[in-house]
């Protein structure tokens, strides 16, 4: 089958490069990219012309461009004209899936999306089909491996957050502009997705509370160190009143929780189901071969579904099973504010605690004072 890969960056490059070494009977068509890569040894499959994929003889489009213009464009016309869709691209899935997948469903095409959230972790896949007994209960994950590398450096090397983010960007760990990644942006994409696959219905990450990691002080890694560490989780949870609990944020995570454990870049993402209980997934999350794995993955699967679709899919979002972070009870780690000695679970030393379960809302009514630091400590 013929391929087109459009975005010749660092999955893209190594999209082509696996299908060139491999005997997988697929060919690389057309590579739409437009900058020039003067001697390169795919030059001659390079075009600046989109219309040479969306006319041509290709049968399953790689989009690894990022962003979501002309992303979202290019993938929809493909879509349309009967073409296979593959994309690491979890912008695009987090925030235009709904169409995207409506529109190959209309048009009896797949659109597949592996490597939008673990990378070269298989995530998707099992929660789609390897779990599709289960009803699932809750996903939580570390889904960024900068920040997790960053915390890290916190962690074991007592490093502040501005010397490990500068030793993230010298190792490719972290872009110039960190923004999304520190921020949690890239996490809140991809609990979106997830929560999409687990619970049926469309998430868009406008609509999640979102916390970033920037505000961590090496004094709040020091004090949860003899129970746990502070890890930036994205959770999505099933409530009992059927309500969605979904957040990203710095969480304290206890000591004997397996995500407590995770390290350096590595991400990992686990999965609670009402049969086989928690399930974990773990890996490096990024780079160009380990993520291009995964979208070759989805090449061959839908080069051996070219007649029937795989079933994804899930609904349109409804705003109103989505809780309100602030009024779901957990624990949470406070430092510089007093409060009701009844209502402290553990006592870390003499200006920082765990709270018994309480809300936020709650909490910061009985708080005296506005606290340096609070914390949740993570649903696990």
């Amino acid at each position: 089958m013929n391929v087109a890969v459009m975005g010749y960056g660092t999955v893209g490059s190594g999209v082509v490069e696996i299908i060139n070494r491999k005997d997988l009977g697929l060919t690389v068509k057309y590579i739409l990219d437009l900058r020039d890569f003067p001697g390169d040894v795919n030059a001659s499959k390079f075009t600046k012309d989109f219309n040479d994929i969306l006319t041509g003889d290709v049968d399953i489009v790689v989009e690894t461009m990022g962003g979501q213009h002309p992303a979202f464009e290019f993938v929809s016309q493909c879509l349309a004209a009967g073409k296979h869709v593959v994309t690491s691209n979890k912008e695009l899935v987090a925030e235009k899936g709904l169409e995207l997948i409506t529109l190959a469903k209309e048009n009896n095409v797949n659109f597949m999306f592996e490597a939008a959230v673990g990378g070269g972790i298989p995530v998707i896949r099992p929660l789609t089909f390897c779990l599709r007994a289960n009803n699932i209960r809750s996903v939580n994950g570390i889904l960024n491996g900068t920040t997790n590398f960053i915390l890290t450096k916190m962690i074991k090397e007592n490093m502040s957050f501005e010397d490990a983010l500068k030793i993230a960007q010298d190792n490719g760990y972290a872009e110039k502009d960190p923004t999304a990644d520190v921020e949690g942006h890239d996490a809140c994409r991809k609990i979106c997705i997830l929560a999409a696959l687990a619970f049926g219905n469309h998430v868009y990450p406008k609509n999640v509370h979102c916390e970033g990691i920037t505000k961590i002080a090496l004094e709040d890694v020091a004090n949860v160190s003899g129970i746990g560490a502070i890890k930036l989780i994205g959770t999505a949870e099933k409530l009992p009143d059927g309500k969605l609990y979904i957040l990203v944020s710095p969480a304290v995570v206890l000591s004997d929780r397996q995500l407590s454990a995770v390290s350096d870049v590595f991400n990992a993402v686990m999965i609670d189901g009402d049969a086989t209980d928690e399930v974990l997934f773990y890996g490096k999350g990024a780079g160009s071969l380990p993520t291009a794995s995964a979208v070759v993955a989805d090449v061959l699967d839908c080069a051996e579904h070219s007649e029937r679709r795989r079933p994804v899919f899930w609904g349109p979002e409804k705003p109103e099973l989505i809780a309100d972070y602030r009024e779901v009870e957990n624990k949470f780690y406070v430092r510089g504010a007093a409060l009701d000695e009844n209502l402290i679970d553990t006592k870390l030393n003499d200006d920082a605690y765990i709270t018994k379960p309480i809300t936020e809302n709650a909490l910061r009514e009985k708080l005296d004072g506005e606290p340096a630091s609070l914390i949740r400590v993570a649903r696990l």
